[in-house]
């Protein structure tokens, strides 16, 4: 669990970290949309790491960085709740538990 952004839940604050490469995942309406995973996730403020890693949808403000593997970006972000987990019902199955991620990235920036 991620300890540092349960604290920040709900704050728009501003982060960086480093961009590591662009994925797939399937949506919930069964379509392929590209991710990004960007690693080692600082609060700039106070210099905390809040996340080993992060992954975000590969939205036009991403694109508009031109990233390269290992760059160095600076975005803002809203901590979030959400559920994680697995759940099968045939087999009385439920692995669902909180975790924590930001959501909403915007004010992207590549650092020098």
């Amino acid at each position: 669990m991620r300890k540092e952004l349960e604290k920040l839940e709900g704050v728009r604050k501003k982060y960086k970290a480093q961009f590591e490469r662009i994925g797939k995942k399937i949506n919930y309406k069964g379509y392929s949309e590209e991710t990004i995973l960007l690693k080692n996730v600082v609060d700039i403020e106070t210099t905390t790491r809040v996340a080993d890693h992060i992954w975000f949808s590969y939205t036009q403000g991403f694109v508009k960085a031109q990233l390269h593997p290992g760059d160095n970006i600076e975005f803002e972000a809203r901590s979030k709740a959400y559920t994680k987990g697995y759940v099968n019902k045939a087999l009385k199955i439920s692995d669902k538990r909180s975790d924590y991620k930001l959501s909403n990235p915007t004010k992207i920036r590549k650092l020098s």
